[in-house]
């Protein structure tokens, strides 16, 4: 079964262009924040993997689609939506929405590595069940 998790993010006056508008480049940092909250939802901690077991994992492939702009003071609703979990990759998609308006899209494709050698790695069995 699919489960989609949703953080909410407001947009700030840092997040725009002199237009009010958000920068197309922010919605990867809130997609970013959304995955790492979604990791966080299940007792996940990145850099507890990191220290303790050595993985990392890396966006290795995004695709965004834009569809309208969110503007300053938005309050949005960031998703994560597993689609595929890989024996060493994690594909997701994940949506922007302000209401009920789509803003953004992606497809995102997580790959996990060996802190140290950057290597990939197969992402643990007990972790790939969680996820």
């Amino acid at each position: 079964m699919r489960r989609v998790f949703s953080w909410p993010v407001r947009v700030y006056y840092e997040d725009t262009d002199s237009g009010g508008v958000v920068y197309y480049a922010n919605y990867l940092k809130f997609f970013e924040r959304a995955r790492t909250e979604w990791l966080r939802s299940f007792g996940l901690n990145q850099d507890k993997l990191a220290q303790e077991e050595d993985l990392i994992f890396v966006v290795r492939r995004a695709t965004l689609d834009f569809v309208r702009p969110a503007r300053l003071d938005d309050m949005l609703e960031v998703t994560v939506e597993p689609v595929k979990v890989a024996r060493v990759y994690i594909e997701l998609a994940q949506e922007a929405r302000c209401g009920a308006q789509d803003l953004a899209r992606a497809e995102i494709r997580v790959a996990c590595l060996n802190r140290q050698s950057f290597k990939p790695v197969a992402i643990p069995q007990d972790l790939r069940a969680v996820l």
